[in-house]
This record gives structure tokens, C-alpha cells and sequence, in this order.
């Protein structure tokens, strides 16, 4: 057993000076009690760490190679997609693996314990099957196997090129499988998934209403049962207009009519959103997967937070094409995306918690609930998953309580993460993964690979 004394933490009954913790053989928190000598480590601020509930690990190759315009002046969503499928093609199972361990071992070293794994990269080129039909999932499990992180994998249904069933083209047909080759890689993946540690988690996905026909989504459905469930919905404007054509409805509108939505699911993005939408969803008690930079990045537009909070809805966030890795930025670009189009400061903050202090606690409980994670808090019985930051960083200095976040969010970056713990794993230590020296240099390598194939 472990014991982490902390000069400071945040509890469920708010902040509390010198705490002692005790993490238990099964990687949750045995005990605790007040400050006790002989501790395993000492550290400054102790927080319950955030979950990262929507990642592409493959994506993070592609950061800094799709940011010059096209022939179209009216550069988007979808042309960045084009120089994706691209990218795709040059993608092989190791190079999925070196990359995926390098993306996990930037989120522990951000503050992230866990990730939901949005995995939809399933076959080679031209959709050609491998002799395993879970050979790139079971890659995804190998570099959670090096890097420690806590893993919900979400092997993702993908069928279709649109709502009218054109057949899927291109870089598209790594992702393609009908429900009965699904139904086989989910439950190889459900196999291969006992070699990993107890708290790793099997869910399911549907790509999103253009990707699946409305009768494979109520297989997907099925086959998720209570396990967690996420979808792509109401990104883009031009999703938005093609399923209101073909279904008579807007995205989250034609969800909530014909499916009852509940805590497992996760909706990832909700960024084009009606007023009685925004309502109808917060009201399920499903959670939204909000990847503020990303959102940003590809201009897909501001999720009605303030709305969706104030009828309490629930947020997570994730990192989804995985620009940059960053808790600390996640949460601050989706507080500015608020000020900037309402004209407003502090727009999460309570009478009672500042906007840092609402914002982290609201996106560690909807996360952790997205991948069905037992954490989010530092109790007693939870899964040790923990983030220490720097209480002598020039950034905290005379901060105390709230200011403490809303300093690390607002005003200084993730270099103030020193440790963090993954279902009582100490993973990172003084700021960098045990691994980070080895995981690094073989994506270095792919890096230099991927250039040449492109």
C-alpha cells in the first residue's frame, strides 16, 4: 500500500488542508485521515483528476499538417476530412500502436487519468480485413498496456457515406463493417480486453446519424446495454440540414424522439443545438462530450453551455483530433467560447464557486460518468485517480482554494501537473511519464515515417 500526504485537496465537502491518503491493492482509496508522517510521497495540491471522454489516438500525427488552405476559399470541416482520409492510408498497426501510447502518455502527463478511445480505424487500405478483425483495437489495448492509463475502448459502428446509404469511399472503408463483422470485432475486443488491468472498460459507438442506418443504430444500442454508448451528433451545420431532410428532424431532436436517452449515454459535441433541444437533453441525464479546442479548431461552432448547465445537463470533455493535449486549455477555450459570443467574464462561476472551480468539478463527474469509470473524487472506495499540481509553481503563489484552479486554467498551463495516478498506478512523476523517454522516441520514428509515405 501506498500513502500520498497532501497539503492541500479537494473533497467532496470542498477543500481541505493536510490530508493523508492511502491507496489500497485494488487501486482505490483505502483510507482517509489527517496528515500522517511516512508518507509514500508528499505534494502540494491534490485534485481528483479529469477523464478524457473522446479521443482519435491516430490524429495526433496529423497536429500541424492541415492548416493551409485548400483550392476552396471557404475552407472547413469537410476539407479538412479529405487531407484525413489521406493521412489514413499511410497509417499501418504498429504506427497506430507508437502513436496511440505517445497521445496517452501526453493526456497522463496533461492531468487526464483516464481516456474514452473513439476507435473507428478497424481495416487497411481499400477496407481490406486483417486475418484479426480486432488487430487495430488490440493496439490500442498494447499502448494502454505501456502507458498505464485507465481505458474505456469504444470500438465504433461505421456503415454508410451518408443518410441516402451511399457505400463508404476511399479512406472511409478502413471503418466500414456491417453489424454482423461489429458484433464479431466487439466481441473480440471483449476477449483481448482481459489482458488489461480490472478498471478498463468495454463500450460501444455509433459513428453518428449520417454513418449508420436508424435499424444498426438500435443494434449498437442493444448490444451497449447499460455500458456506456457515445455518439458524433449535431457538429455541423451541414450534418444538421442533411438529417433534417432525410428524417424529418433535427439530430438531438429525432434522438429524443425515438430513443430514450440515459446516463450512459454520452453525445459528443452538440454544438448546433435548438433551445428546446438543449433543454429535452439536459433532462436525460446523458452527458455532452465537449472538445472545445478541437470544436474551435475545425470552426464547428459554441455549444450552449450556460442553457444546457442551467437546466442541468452534464459535461465532459475530451480531445478528440487531438491538436493539443491539454485539461488546463480544454476548460479555458470553452469558458472564453461563452464570453466571447455573449459578451460576457466569469460566465460558469456560482455565487458560490469561482468559473475554474464549477467548470473542473462539472467536466471530472460528466466524464467519469461517460466512460463508466468508478472516480471523480477523492472518498473512500473511489479508484485512486489523481492529479498533484505544483503548490510552489510562481503561478499559485498566494493562491488559496478556488484561485488555485482558476490560477492553473487561467493563467498558467499543465506544466504545474507534477503527478498523477491511474486507479492508484503512479504513472507520472515530477511532471513526466515513467515511460516518456521510450514512448517519445518510437513516435518520433513514425513521424519520420509518415512524412516520407505522405
Amino acid at each position: 500500500m501506498q500513502k500520498i500526504n497532501a497539503g492541500l485537496a479537494l473533497t467532496p465537502s470542498g477543500w481541505v488542508d493536510n490530508l493523508s491518503l492511502t491507496i489500497g491493492e485494488d487501486g482505490r482509496i483505502s483510507e482517509i485521515t489527517e496528515l500522517e508522517p511516512g508518507a509514500t510521497i508528499d505534494v502540494g495540491v491534490l485534485l481528483p483528476a479529469n477523464a478524457n471522454l473522446h479521443s482519435h489516438a491516430f490524429q495526433r500525427a496529423m497536429a500541424g499538417l492541415t492548416e493551409r488552405r485548400g483550392p476552396d476559399k471557404s475552407d472547413s470541416f469537410w476539407t479538412w476530412r479529405k487531407l484525413m482520409y489521406q493521412f489514413l492510408d499511410a497509417l499501418n498497426p504498429d504506427q497506430v500502436e507508437a502513436i496511440a501510447a505517445f497521445v496517452q502518455m501526453e493526456m497522463l502527463e496533461a492531468g487526464y487519468a483516464s481516456v474514452g478511445e473513439f476507435h473507428y480505424v478497424h481495416h487497411q487500405t481499400a477496407g481490406r480485413p486483417y486475418d484479426d478483425i480486432a488487430e487495430l483495437s488490440n493496439r490500442i489495448f498494447a499502448a494502454a498496456g505501456k502507458t498505464g492509463i485507465g481505458l474505456t475502448h469504444l470500438p465504433v459502428l461505421y456503415q454508410q457515406g451518408g443518410c441516402d446509404g451511399r457505400p463508404l469511399e476511399g479512406g472511409q472503408q478502413r471503418f466500414g463493417n456491417s453489424a454482423e463483422a461489429y458484433q464479431q470485432l466487439w466481441d473480440k475486443s471483449a476477449s483481448a480486453i482481459r489482458a488489461l488491468p480490472d478498471d478498463t472498460v468495454l463500450g460501444v459507438a455509433g459513428h453518428s446519424l449520417r454513418a449508420v442506418s436508424p435499424e444498426s443504430l438500435e443494434f449498437a444500442i442493444s448490444l451497449a446495454g447499460d455500458g456506456p454508448f457515445h455518439i458524433h451528433v449535431a457538429e455541423q451545420v451541414a450534418e444538421v440540414e442533411e438529417i433534417l431532410a432525410a428524417w424529418n428532424a433535427r439530430p438531438i431532436e429525432w434522438l429524443l424522439k425515438n430513443h430514450e436517452l440515459g446516463k450512459n449515454w454520452c453525445l459528443i459535441h452538440c454544438t448546433q443545438m435548438a433551445p428546446d433541444e438543449t433543454r429535452g437533453l439536459a433532462k436525460t441525464g446523458a452527458v455532452v462530450g465537449l472538445c472545445p479546442i478541437t470544436e474551435s479548431s475545425l470552426g464547428d461552432g459554441i455549444f450552449d453551455g450556460m442553457n444546457y448547465l442551467d437546466a442541468v445537463g452534464k459535461i465532459g470533455i475530451g480531445s478528440d483530433s487531438n491538436i493539443r493535449i491539454s485539461v488546463s486549455e480544454e476548460l479555458r477555450t470553452l469558458e472564453y467560447s461563452q464570453r466571447l459570443r455573449d459578451r460576457g467574464r466569469a460566465m460558469f462561476a456560482t455565487s458560490q464557486k469561482s468559473t475554474g472551480r464549477r467548470l473542473y468539478e462539472a467536466t471530472v463527474a460528466g466524464s467519469v460518468q461517460a466512460i463508466a469509470r468508478d472516480a471523480g473524487s477523492i472518498e473512500v472506495g473511489k479508484l485512486v485517480d489523481l492529479v498533484a499540481l505544483d503548490a510552489n509553481s510562481i503561478h499559485l503563489a498566494n493562491r488559496s482554494g478556488d484561485e488555485i484552479l482558476d490560477s492553473w486554467i487561467f493563467a498558467a498551463n499543465d506544466e504545474l501537473v507534477t503527478d498523477v495516478w491511474s486507479a492508484g498506478r503512479h504513472v507520472v512523476r515530477e511532471g513526466k511519464h515513467k515511460h516518456h523517454e521510450a514512448i517519445t522516441q518510437a513516435y518520433r520514428k513514425v513521424l519520420g515515417q509518415l512524412v516520407d509515405a505522405l
